[in-house]
């Protein structure tokens, strides 16, 4: 376990530092996955089984949907092309050699107090206490307010709904479509009219 340890904590600064290597959006967003993949398999090395899977389940989406928006988004093709991945390489370089040796120092020197008792039974529930506590109701409402606050930005965002298109009575043959398409060449609206008399929307627009 301890040789498969130092090879995963290998994996994950070498990865790490491919980063800064590579050439590509694309190349670095999959090092940084190797790297975070090899820390999450680090954790379940040593018996933390939540977080080490926590860690994995979410650099795989956080770094997929990264690679999605680069292939839709970016100006080179997927993030591909080659292109500079650090800025003001000197000043970067004495940052990060200042704060590693920094955390080096820190870890030597921090008074790291001694284990006392054995682990819990279960360890995952342990920390959710530890993190939460009594706060556990307030977080999961919380939850629940965040999701329904999306949901109804994404709704009132939306100026037209799915059958919009259709009518009021979902009658309208055709649909008023925002455009014509490529299958279909464009055809006149169809005068519908409703009930009250009303004249059709596709009517006030002509």
């Amino acid at each position: 376990m301890a040789v498969a340890f130092w090879i995963l904590a290998a994996v994950s600064v070498a990865a790490g530092i491919a980063v800064f290597v590579v050439d590509s959006m694309a190349r670095a967003t999959f090092a940084l996955l190797a790297s975070l993949l090899a820390v999450g398999l680090a954790f379940l090395l040593i018996d933390l089984q939540y977080l080490g899977v926590l860690i994995i389940l979410m650099m795989v989406m956080e770094m997929l949907i990264m690679a999605v928006f680069m292939i839709m988004y970016m100006m080179n093709p997927a993030g591909l092309m080659p292109m500079t991945m650090v800025h003001n390489n000197r000043v970067a370089a004495l940052v990060a050699g200042a704060v590693f040796a920094l955390l080096a120092v820190g870890i030597f020197l921090t008074p790291w107090p001694r284990r006392r008792g054995e682990p819990p039974a279960d360890p995952a529930h342990a920390l959710g206490l530890s993190i939460m506590g009594p706060k556990m109701l307030v977080m999961m409402v919380i939850g629940v307010a965040i999701l329904a606050t999306m949901i109804s930005t994404v709704v009132l965002a939306t100026h037209r709904g799915r059958y919009d298109r259709y009518g009021d009575d979902l009658t309208r043959r055709p649909p008023d479509d925002p455009g014509p398409g490529h299958a279909h060449s464009p055809q006149p609206p169809v005068e519908h009219h409703h009930a009250c008399g009303a004249p059709n929307p596709g009517e006030e627009r002509t």
